[in-house]
């Protein structure tokens, strides 16, 4: 993941956007959409959640 999200986010921080993503499409909201509406609740771009996203993927955060 490249510096500029690790640095201004905490893990923390990270995990709870993975997770909101994931909700929201198990809520129904498809990949884009969802990337679009977490990245504007967290106020990060879609670059950033798409970076989380696979961080996130790749650590097996829950709630995978």
């Amino acid at each position: 993941m490249p510096d500029s999200t690790s640095q201004t986010l905490t893990v923390d921080q990270r995990r709870a956007i993975f997770r909101a993503l994931l909700d929201a499409q198990d809520a129904g909201a498809s990949v884009p959409a969802s990337r679009s509406d977490v990245g504007e609740k967290f106020a990060v771009t879609e670059e950033q959640v798409k970076e989380i996203e696979a961080e996130g993927i790749e650590q097996q955060w829950p709630p995978l």
